[in-house]
């Protein structure tokens, strides 16, 4: 499967960016992921303050997704911002909270709380 992130710069607000990730992130796929989540971020103009990874079109996530998730949010620590959106009682949801990373990382239920408080970010 071939992905490549591709923020949608026009209708996202001001400084952020909402990558939707594939239906499935096993280990087919996760590692190959980050380099296209880590180009997206480094090709968004204007100072990118948020990212959120839209997971609600993901139906199928393994522990590879957790380590995806948790390695992009090293990577971006002190730059840039990291919100997740998973659909309550998908799989993606549950492995998130089964893994804990819910404690490190906001998942929201919906992309619209996600990017509610874009205002309040601090640059």
């Amino acid at each position: 499967m071939t992905f490549l992130p591709q923020p949608c710069e026009p209708c996202d607000p001001p400084g952020c960016a909402v990558l939707p990730l594939p239906p499935e992130i096993d280990f087919c796929n996760a590692a190959g992921l980050l380099p296209m989540i880590l180009t997206a971020v480094g090709h968004h103009s204007g100072g990118l303050r948020l990212l959120v990874l839209d997971l609600t079109g993901t139906h199928f996530m393994d522990s590879q997704g957790i380590r995806l998730v948790e390695e992009v949010r090293h990577r971006l620590r002190g730059r840039v911002q990291l919100r997740v959106v998973a659909t309550p009682g998908t799989a993606p949801s549950r492995v998130l909270e089964l893994s804990g990373l819910r404690r490190d990382v906001p998942v929201h239920d919906h992309l619209a709380e996600a990017l509610r408080s874009v205002s309040g970010l601090s640059a």
